[in-house]
């Protein structure tokens, strides 16, 4: 692919010294209109852009694990979580010890305007260390207008050794960002 990169930019050069070396070469001022529609274009790119990282940071957050029939809630434990540039994500947990658990690595991505969607795995042991399997997190983030506070929803799924999925899970977050 970067070959290829390199070969439609070397192109796109040489074809651009050719039509400025054999060609007369007429420059005008821009239309306004044309500014305008650029100037928006950028805005609005730009604005993208900013949705997409105003997750970024590490939260203070406070998880409730529930019943999925009825919404119950079981427990709530504290946890802190980190949202890295580009989509990746970071968890350590209060609600398991860490001698049972590895932090949890995943990724996260903007879906539209507030929202985001959330994916992330830890590994799990036993009292003697002997790994057990692992389980994965799916969160969809609803980040609040000024982007300090967030509450979520989903799904745990764990998983046996051999990968089996023995048991899924419900729960509910909210979040506040950690300064």
């Amino acid at each position: 692919m970067r070959n290829t990169l390199l070969k439609t930019i070397g192109t796109a050069t040489l074809t651009i010294l050719m039509v400025a070396t054999f060609a007369q070469v007429r420059v005008s001022a821009q239309n306004n209109d044309d500014e305008q529609q650029n100037d928006e274009l950028t805005r609005k790119n730009s604005s993208d852009r900013d949705d997409d990282e105003r997750i970024v940071g590490t939260w203070d957050v406070q998880v409730t694990i529930r019943n999925c029939q009825n919404g119950a809630a079981i427990r709530t434990f504290p946890s802190i979580t980190t949202y890295m540039s580009g989509g990746t994500f970071l968890e350590s947990t209060s609600g398991i010890p860490q001698a049972a658990k590895t932090p949890g690595h995943g990724v996260w991505s903007h879906i539209s305007r507030r929202t985001y969607r959330l994916s992330f795995k830890s590994f799990s042991f036993d009292a003697g260390g002997n790994f057990t399997g692992w389980q994965i997190i799916r969160q969809q983030v609803n980040l609040n207008r000024r982007a300090n506070a967030s509450e979520s929803a989903g799904t745990l799924e764990v998983y046996a050794p051999n990968g089996t999925l023995v048991f899924t899970g419900c729960s509910t977050a909210t979040a506040t960002r950690f300064e």
